[in-house]
């Protein structure tokens, strides 16, 4: 069994949003790579990985990844936070990726071979007006995608007011649109019917709220979409407010789908067993990896709860690999969430997961089936090694009184 020798983060795509994490081991030429992407977060994840979690590991053996798993988890005492379950996800795929090719077998064998022949994915259609929206709909329609993604512009698009526009106060604090819960509640259900129109009722659509609503206003938004038959609602409340579910459940017949936000179980246990929601959307990453979804999973398939795990623009490759091979094995996969990525970043990963239409399709290579290009990875930062910070904090919206909108 191979031994872990030296644990490093590279970072690839513009200024550095992406980091990838390498594990070498004492076997010439086997590696395995995961992803510990944090675009908001990135420099915080990094240190982890090389101050915390790498000095630990030098040494173990490769193979013993749930025994490696746990004593990350328990290593920095206080657990279950995003950094950590992004170091830990990093690495345990990383893991993963070297089993698999130690065994000569794609991930997905590993974890009880296939259930299915591809992976469904949804597209993200989006417009600042209707009729923008409508054509990116026929787009991703004519592309082959049967379930698709709607949004008015981005998230919270449809309710957004111009500053001149709204009643702010004197001395007003948010310097651009005005997020107005009440507009929309209205737009969104006015948006499906239109849509609805247009498209019939066989093609299915999503819609992500982003956690932009209070509880009573995620029930009447939830109530007024059941006419339009929607494949689910994303994210229609924040982590803060998850008791809000059993209300929800009561009330509308809509399926829920949550979890962009969950890095802890005890966010989506709950939910699981008491059947209140009907995907669990975590990332693999954020939740600790390989490891930690397949048990998600595994709870979700007792309690009829399928998967759709989140990918989002800003993912990587290596994350999106490592959640089509679970995919490919778990028998109550829902849906995939696509992201696409440009020709050059998509030479540094070779053999990354190819779309068809509407399916992903993994490489059929051991491991994850993903190669690693390091020169080209760091070419795509376009840093000449000058920059002394990564932060990026999250653009948050207002109200018209100056209270943040919880994303």
């Amino acid at each position: 069994m191979a031994k872990i020798t030296g644990i490093k983060c590279i970072r690839t795509r513009k200024n550095g949003t992406w980091t990838i994490v390498k594990v070498m081991t004492d076997q010439d030429g086997l590696y395995g790579i995961g992803s510990a992407n944090d675009i908001y977060n990135s420099e915080a994840v990094i240190q982890v990985i090389e101050q915390l979690l790498a000095p630990q590991l030098i040494g173990r053996d490769t193979g013993n990844i749930e025994d490696i798993w746990q004593t990350m988890q328990l290593s920095s005492y206080w657990r279950n936070g995003s950094i950590l379950q992004t170091a830990i996800g990093g690495i345990d795929v990383a893991l993963w990726d070297i089993k698999g090719k130690e065994a000569g077998l794609p991930i997905y064998a590993l974890l009880g071979g296939a259930c299915r022949a591809a992976v469904p994915c949804y597209g993200h259609a989006g417009g600042h007006d209707i009729a923008e929206l409508k054509e990116d709909v026929q787009r991703y329609l004519e592309q082959g995608y049967t379930v698709i993604r709607a949004q008015l512009g981005g998230y919270g698009g449809g309710g957004f007011i111009p500053r001149d526009q709204a009643n702010v106060p004197a001395g007003a604090w948010a310097k651009e649109a005005i997020f107005d819960e009440n507009a929309y509640v209205r737009a969104i259900p006015e948006m499906f019917e239109q849509l609805r129109v247009a498209f019939g009722s066989e093609l299915q659509f999503t819609h992500d709220v982003h956690e932009h609503l209070s509880p009573i206003n995620a029930i009447k938004l939830s109530k007024r979409l059941e006419p339009y038959d929607l494949f689910f609602l994303e994210d229609v409340l924040p982590p803060e407010q998850l008791g809000w579910y059993r209300q929800l459940r009561q009330q509308s017949a809509t399926p829920q789908a949550v979890g962009e936000l969950f890095t802890n179980p005890h966010e989506w246990t709950t939910l699981i067993t008491e059947r209140l929601i009907d995907f669990i959307r975590v990332r693999i990453s954020k939740v600790g990896g390989i490891s930690a979804a397949r048990k998600i999973a595994t709870l979700a398939e007792a309690f009829g709860v399928r998967t759709a795990w989140q990918e989002g623009g800003e993912n990587d490759p290596v994350n999106q690999a490592a959640a089509v091979h679970l995919d490919m094995a778990v028998w109550n996969f829902g849906i995939q969430e696509i992201n696409h990525f440009r020709p050059e970043e998509r030479e540094v990963f070779p053999g990354l997961v190819e779309r068809k239409g509407g399916y992903l399709y993994v490489s059929g290579k051991p491991g994850l089936g993903i190669d690693f290009d390091e020169e080209k990875a760091v070419l795509l930062t376009g840093d000449d090694g000058s920059r002394k910070s990564y932060h990026q904090p999250y653009t948050l919206d207002r109200k018209a009184d100056g209270t943040l909108v919880r994303p």
